[in-house]
Parts: C-alpha cells; structure tokens; sequence
C-alpha cells in the first residue's frame, strides 16, 4: 500500500534475525513468517575484517517457524553498499545479480564495512507447498581473531491488514 499518510511502522515489522556477534563462529538468524505481509527484505550489516574472511549469506525457506521442513530460497539480486573506510561515503546501492542460487558472497567484502539486502515477495517462496517462512545465516567467516561483527535485521512490509504499530501482526509466529 502507497498511501503517503501511513507511518513506516504501520506498514513495516521489523525483526532481529540476530544481536550482532562476532561471524568467526557461523550465525543462524531467527525465522520470520510472511503470513501476514507480502514483502521481506533481508538486511546484512557487517563491520571490517580481514582479507580472506568474506562472509557468505544463505536463504532459507520453510512450512513454519519452528522450520523443521526447509529448503534453498534462490535469489538473482542484491542490493550493496559497501566501503572500505566509512560506509557513510556510499550514497547509492549497488545492484548485484547471479544466477539463481540460495547464497551469496563477495570476495572481497570482509576488507570493507557492508550493507546486503536481499528482497523477497510472499509468492517468491513455494506457497503451493505451504512454504511462508525465511531464515537467513551467515557462515563462518574461518578465524577468532578477524574481528568482524555482523547481524541480521528482516524488514517485512506491505502487511495484509495495516494497522496502529502496536497492533501490527507478528512475524514471529505462525
């Protein structure tokens, strides 16, 4: 919905997949469901780290939040930003596209603090195998010592039934 007099909140959820922590140990964020909304952004914010150590982000998808039944979510497009000193000098995201696959990773991105965001609608899941839900990782970025923190944010937008902030569907549960 476009109607300019809505606040963000009411046509937003906004879920932390996972607090950010150190990515030298892999991080499988928390599931959101898109029941109620028909848009998901997966968002990847990372600070610097050692050459070498480029984080690779993996899309998953499943029949509920407790994603006992799961599957690839394959995407082709990622919006970037990404810069080596201060990603507040980026004023302009970059498209990236691949071919179809679940994961994505840039091999030189650990040098560089980042923003990744991957977009989603409700019909790009297997809703006829009742498919409604995302998951997002991040892999081990291979040492202790790299000190590159990461965390995962899910921005679900254009709900179903707008309603007042505090009255907005949960993406949490099923």
């Amino acid at each position: 919905m476009n109607d300019p007099n809505l606040r963000f909140l009411e046509n937003h959820m906004i879920v932390t997949g996972f607090p950010p922590a150190a990515l030298s140990t892999a991080r499988v964020a928390d599931v959101v469901s898109l029941k109620n909304y028909r848009r998901c952004a997966v968002c990847f914010h990372s600070s610097l780290g050692t050459a070498g150590n480029d984080p690779t982000i993996t899309i998953l998808q499943g029949t509920d939040v407790a994603f006992g039944t799961n599957k690839a979510l394959n995407f082709t497009e990622v919006y970037v930003k990404q810069d080596l000193t201060h990603l507040s000098d980026v004023g302009q995201w970059t498209k990236v596209t691949q071919a179809a696959a679940n994961t994505y990773t840039d091999t030189t991105s650990a040098e560089q603090e980042k923003i990744w965001v991957i977009e989603f609608k409700a019909e790009d899941l297997d809703i006829a195998n009742n498919y409604d839900c995302i998951r997002a990782e991040i892999g081990d970025v291979g040492t202790s010592t790299d000190g590159q923190i990461g965390t995962i944010w899910y921005i679900l937008s254009d709900p179903y039934q707008v309603e007042a902030p505090e009255n907005m569907p949960s993406a949490i549960i099923d």
